[in-house]
Protein backbone atom coordinates (compact mmCIF):
# COMPACT_ATOMS: atom_id res chain seq x y z
CA UNK A 1 0.00 0.00 0.00
CA UNK A 2 2.78 2.13 0.71
CA UNK A 3 4.12 1.74 -2.54
CA UNK A 4 0.89 2.53 -4.64
CA UNK A 5 0.39 5.86 -2.43
CA UNK A 6 3.98 6.91 -3.61
CA UNK A 7 2.84 6.08 -7.28
CA UNK A 8 0.08 7.76 -7.32
CA UNK A 9 1.14 11.10 -5.26
CA UNK A 10 3.88 11.00 -8.18
CA UNK A 11 1.26 10.69 -10.59
CA UNK A 12 -0.74 13.98 -9.39
CA UNK A 13 2.88 16.04 -9.01
CA UNK A 14 3.29 15.34 -12.51
CA UNK A 15 0.22 16.13 -13.13
CA UNK A 16 -0.14 19.65 -11.17
CA UNK A 17 3.43 20.54 -12.44
CA UNK A 18 2.03 19.72 -16.19
CA UNK A 19 -0.55 23.29 -15.47
CA UNK A 20 2.52 25.22 -15.09
CA UNK A 21 5.02 26.16 -17.97
CA UNK A 22 7.72 23.94 -18.09
CA UNK A 23 10.19 25.92 -18.63
CA UNK A 24 10.84 29.38 -19.53
CA UNK A 25 9.74 30.72 -23.11
CA UNK A 26 12.78 32.54 -24.42
CA UNK A 27 11.19 35.12 -26.34
CA UNK A 28 13.94 36.84 -28.93
CA UNK A 29 13.59 40.88 -29.15
CA UNK A 30 16.37 42.69 -30.88
CA UNK A 31 19.20 44.05 -29.04
CA UNK A 32 19.16 47.38 -29.54
CA UNK A 33 16.47 49.88 -28.10
CA UNK A 34 13.74 50.53 -30.60
CA UNK A 35 11.08 53.07 -28.80
CA UNK A 36 8.29 52.49 -28.02
CA UNK A 37 8.23 49.02 -28.57
CA UNK A 38 11.53 47.64 -26.86
CA UNK A 39 14.37 49.39 -24.36
CA UNK A 40 16.72 48.23 -22.33
CA UNK A 41 17.39 50.45 -19.11
CA UNK A 42 20.92 50.81 -17.61
CA UNK A 43 20.61 47.36 -15.34
CA UNK A 44 19.10 45.33 -18.57
CA UNK A 45 15.32 45.72 -17.44
CA UNK A 46 13.23 46.11 -20.85
CA UNK A 47 10.04 47.98 -21.39
CA UNK A 48 7.69 49.20 -24.00
CA UNK A 49 4.83 48.79 -25.81
CA UNK A 50 5.72 45.37 -26.93
CA UNK A 51 7.07 44.69 -23.66
CA UNK A 52 3.89 44.99 -21.71
CA UNK A 53 1.64 42.94 -24.46
CA UNK A 54 4.16 40.45 -24.08
CA UNK A 55 3.64 40.23 -20.26
CA UNK A 56 -0.09 40.38 -20.50
CA UNK A 57 0.03 37.28 -23.21
CA UNK A 58 2.44 35.52 -21.40
CA UNK A 59 0.81 35.99 -18.19
CA UNK A 60 -2.96 35.18 -19.56
CA UNK A 61 -1.39 31.79 -20.88
CA UNK A 62 0.72 31.22 -17.75
CA UNK A 63 3.72 31.64 -19.71
CA UNK A 64 7.06 31.82 -18.06
CA UNK A 65 8.26 34.73 -20.55
CA UNK A 66 11.82 35.99 -20.89
CA UNK A 67 13.45 38.69 -23.02
CA UNK A 68 16.56 36.94 -24.36
CA UNK A 69 17.89 39.88 -26.67
CA UNK A 70 19.32 38.69 -29.84
CA UNK A 71 21.17 40.68 -32.64
CA UNK A 72 18.39 41.51 -35.36
CA UNK A 73 20.00 40.43 -38.46
CA UNK A 74 20.62 36.58 -36.54
CA UNK A 75 17.30 36.68 -34.78
CA UNK A 76 15.65 34.05 -36.84
CA UNK A 77 19.03 31.82 -37.24
CA UNK A 78 18.47 32.19 -33.13
CA UNK A 79 15.02 30.88 -33.62
CA UNK A 80 15.10 28.08 -35.64
CA UNK A 81 18.25 26.99 -34.15
CA UNK A 82 16.54 26.60 -30.77
CA UNK A 83 18.50 29.69 -28.78
CA UNK A 84 15.04 31.52 -28.58
CA UNK A 85 11.52 29.96 -28.40
CA UNK A 86 9.35 32.88 -30.10
CA UNK A 87 10.26 36.16 -31.88
CA UNK A 88 8.78 39.21 -30.38
CA UNK A 89 10.06 42.27 -31.85
CA UNK A 90 8.29 44.15 -34.05
CA UNK A 91 8.72 41.37 -37.05
CA UNK A 92 6.63 42.20 -40.28
CA UNK A 93 4.79 39.44 -41.58
CA UNK A 94 5.88 38.54 -45.10
CA UNK A 95 5.78 35.51 -47.88
CA UNK A 96 9.28 35.46 -47.68
CA UNK A 97 9.61 34.67 -43.94
CA UNK A 98 6.81 32.20 -43.57
CA UNK A 99 8.98 30.12 -45.64
CA UNK A 100 10.98 29.68 -42.72
CA UNK A 101 8.75 30.91 -39.68
CA UNK A 102 5.02 30.17 -38.48
CA UNK A 103 3.38 34.04 -37.69
CA UNK A 104 0.84 34.38 -34.76
CA UNK A 105 -1.98 36.70 -35.83
CA UNK A 106 -0.74 40.23 -35.81
CA UNK A 107 -0.70 42.63 -33.13
CA UNK A 108 -0.23 45.53 -34.83
CA UNK A 109 0.57 47.31 -38.14
CA UNK A 110 3.14 49.98 -38.99
CA UNK A 111 3.70 51.83 -42.62
CA UNK A 112 7.16 52.79 -43.52
CA UNK A 113 7.45 56.74 -43.40
CA UNK A 114 10.83 58.85 -43.97
CA UNK A 115 12.42 61.64 -41.67
CA UNK A 116 14.83 64.03 -43.12
CA UNK A 117 16.62 67.10 -41.69
CA UNK A 118 14.82 69.54 -40.09
CA UNK A 119 15.85 72.11 -42.81
CA UNK A 120 15.57 70.06 -45.66
CA UNK A 121 13.06 71.16 -48.72
CA UNK A 122 12.76 68.26 -50.46
CA UNK A 123 9.87 66.03 -50.79
CA UNK A 124 9.53 62.03 -50.76
CA UNK A 125 8.81 60.81 -53.83
CA UNK A 126 11.50 58.61 -55.48
CA UNK A 127 12.28 61.81 -57.82
CA UNK A 128 12.60 64.52 -54.98
CA UNK A 129 15.40 61.47 -53.85
CA UNK A 130 17.55 61.19 -56.43
CA UNK A 131 20.94 61.07 -55.72
CA UNK A 132 20.41 61.36 -52.45
CA UNK A 133 21.48 59.15 -49.50
CA UNK A 134 19.05 56.96 -47.40
CA UNK A 135 19.85 55.02 -44.28
CA UNK A 136 17.48 51.82 -43.10
CA UNK A 137 18.59 48.93 -40.51
CA UNK A 138 19.66 46.17 -42.45
CA UNK A 139 17.26 42.97 -43.20
CA UNK A 140 14.24 44.92 -42.35
CA UNK A 141 11.05 45.50 -44.37
CA UNK A 142 11.60 48.73 -44.40
CA UNK A 143 15.19 48.29 -46.39
CA UNK A 144 13.34 45.96 -48.71
CA UNK A 145 10.80 48.65 -49.33
CA UNK A 146 13.50 51.72 -49.93
CA UNK A 147 15.59 49.26 -52.27
CA UNK A 148 12.07 48.92 -53.96
CA UNK A 149 11.38 52.27 -54.35
CA UNK A 150 14.15 54.67 -54.18
CA UNK A 151 17.21 51.95 -54.99
CA UNK A 152 17.46 53.14 -58.62
CA UNK A 153 18.02 56.71 -58.37
CA UNK A 154 19.13 57.03 -54.22
CA UNK A 155 21.97 55.24 -52.46
CA UNK A 156 20.51 53.01 -49.94
CA UNK A 157 22.72 52.94 -46.58
CA UNK A 158 22.83 50.34 -44.53
CA UNK A 159 23.41 50.34 -40.61
CA UNK A 160 23.00 47.43 -37.84
CA UNK A 161 20.69 48.80 -35.63
CA UNK A 162 17.85 51.63 -36.55
CA UNK A 163 19.35 54.14 -33.76
CA UNK A 164 22.34 54.37 -35.87
CA UNK A 165 20.18 55.28 -38.82
CA UNK A 166 18.88 58.04 -36.99
CA UNK A 167 22.29 59.26 -35.72
CA UNK A 168 23.85 59.63 -38.79
CA UNK A 169 20.56 61.43 -40.37
CA UNK A 170 21.01 64.31 -36.94
CA UNK A 171 24.45 64.18 -37.96
CA UNK A 172 24.00 65.07 -41.71
CA UNK A 173 25.69 62.08 -43.39
CA UNK A 174 22.92 60.74 -44.72
CA UNK A 175 19.63 62.68 -46.24
CA UNK A 176 16.72 60.46 -44.69
CA UNK A 177 15.90 58.03 -42.81
CA UNK A 178 12.98 55.38 -43.66
CA UNK A 179 12.11 53.05 -40.92
CA UNK A 180 8.49 52.14 -39.33
CA UNK A 181 6.24 55.23 -38.74
CA UNK A 182 5.67 54.32 -35.30
CA UNK A 183 9.62 54.30 -34.50
CA UNK A 184 10.75 57.57 -36.53
CA UNK A 185 7.22 59.45 -34.63
CA UNK A 186 8.70 58.39 -31.29
CA UNK A 187 12.47 59.59 -33.15
CA UNK A 188 11.62 62.72 -34.19
CA UNK A 189 9.40 63.78 -31.00
CA UNK A 190 12.35 63.12 -28.34
CA UNK A 191 14.47 65.64 -27.37
CA UNK A 192 17.75 64.82 -29.89
CA UNK A 193 15.41 64.13 -32.71
CA UNK A 194 13.51 67.25 -32.64
CA UNK A 195 15.96 69.40 -32.45
CA UNK A 196 17.55 67.94 -35.77
CA UNK A 197 14.55 65.98 -37.93
CA UNK A 198 11.12 66.09 -39.01
CA UNK A 199 8.92 63.28 -40.54
CA UNK A 200 7.91 63.93 -43.81
CA UNK A 201 5.50 61.37 -43.32
CA UNK A 202 3.67 57.70 -44.22
CA UNK A 203 5.20 56.22 -47.47
CA UNK A 204 2.43 54.15 -49.75
CA UNK A 205 1.58 51.24 -48.36
CA UNK A 206 3.64 47.91 -50.37
CA UNK A 207 2.62 44.73 -49.19
CA UNK A 208 4.94 42.99 -50.90
CA UNK A 209 8.02 44.71 -48.98
CA UNK A 210 5.58 45.77 -45.91
CA UNK A 211 4.17 42.38 -45.63
CA UNK A 212 0.57 42.11 -44.01
CA UNK A 213 0.64 43.36 -39.78
CA UNK A 214 3.38 42.81 -37.45
CA UNK A 215 3.55 39.30 -35.81
CA UNK A 216 5.40 36.63 -33.09
CA UNK A 217 7.42 34.63 -34.90
CA UNK A 218 7.92 30.71 -33.90
CA UNK A 219 8.90 27.26 -35.33
CA UNK A 220 7.27 25.63 -37.35
CA UNK A 221 7.24 22.59 -35.41
CA UNK A 222 6.00 24.63 -32.25
CA UNK A 223 2.46 24.73 -33.32
CA UNK A 224 0.76 24.63 -29.64
CA UNK A 225 3.20 27.45 -28.31
CA UNK A 226 1.74 29.47 -31.39
CA UNK A 227 -1.66 28.58 -30.25
CA UNK A 228 -1.18 29.75 -26.84
CA UNK A 229 0.01 32.89 -27.93
CA UNK A 230 -3.14 33.58 -30.43
CA UNK A 231 -5.22 32.80 -27.42
CA UNK A 232 -3.21 34.91 -25.27
CA UNK A 233 -3.97 37.79 -28.10
CA UNK A 234 -7.45 37.62 -28.43
CA UNK A 235 -8.25 37.23 -24.67
CA UNK A 236 -6.39 40.64 -24.15
CA UNK A 237 -8.01 42.09 -27.11
CA UNK A 238 -11.30 41.11 -25.73
CA UNK A 239 -10.60 42.39 -22.00
CA UNK A 240 -9.88 45.68 -23.05
CA UNK A 241 -5.83 45.01 -21.97
CA UNK A 242 -4.98 45.58 -25.22
CA UNK A 243 -6.21 49.47 -25.59
CA UNK A 244 -4.94 50.46 -21.85
CA UNK A 245 -1.71 49.46 -22.72
CA UNK A 246 -1.73 50.92 -26.12
CA UNK A 247 -2.85 54.27 -24.68
CA UNK A 248 0.15 54.20 -22.77
CA UNK A 249 2.26 55.05 -25.65
CA UNK A 250 0.36 56.24 -28.74
CA UNK A 251 -2.63 58.76 -28.87
CA UNK A 252 -4.13 56.41 -31.71
CA UNK A 253 -4.99 52.95 -32.41
CA UNK A 254 -2.02 50.86 -33.68
CA UNK A 255 -3.84 47.88 -34.64
CA UNK A 256 -5.41 48.51 -37.95
CA UNK A 257 -8.17 47.62 -39.69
Amino acid sequence: MKLKSVILAGIAALGLAGTVSAAPVKVGVAAEPYPPFTSPDASGKWSGWEVDLMNAICTDQKLDCVITPVAWDGIIPALTSGQIDMIMSSMSITAKRAKVVDFSDKYYVTPAAIAVAKDATFGMTPEDLTGKVIGVQVSTTNEAYAQKFFGKTSTIKQYQTQDQVNQDLAAGRIDADVADQFTLDAFVTSKDGKACCKMLGALPYDNETLGTGIGAAFRKSDTALREKFNKGLADVRASGDYDKITKKYFSFDIYGG
